[in-house]
């Protein structure tokens, strides 16, 4: 089978959402330039597996880096295995807005 454009989709859809919408950013526009480097990161699923590709393309978009080199990079260096720094500052969120266990109401310390 040839692999075309929709053949791209098609793989990465299956491969995963993140996957699927980084292979559309990088098909959206100069179909002909992008298309090997769209083939490239789903060759990547060959050596790193299903799992890690779809992990690897959530933290390219993530970073708005939606490239090959970029997922490549992931992979290679095992980053596709870390959490995000924004996802872990959002889990302590709270805790920095007012929410946490220890914050108290500024007025009421600054009225004695």
């Amino acid at each position: 089978m040839q692999q075309s454009p929709a053949w791209c989709r098609e793989q990465a859809e299956r491969v995963g959402p993140s996957c699927h919408i980084l292979v559309e950013l990088l098909l959206a526009e100069k179909v002909v330039e992008r298309l090997p480097a769209a083939k490239g990161i789903l060759r990547l699923e060959k050596e790193y597996g299903q799992a890690r590709l779809e992990s690897a393309c959530q933290r390219a978009l993530a970073f708005d880096d939606p490239t090959y080199r970029t997922v490549q990079t992931i992979l290679r260096r095992g980053l596709d295995q870390h959490a995000v720094l924004e996802d872990a500052f959002d889990g302590l969120c709270d805790t920095y807005t007012g929410a946490g266990r220890f914050t108290r109401d500024t007025s009421k310390l600054l009225s004695h």
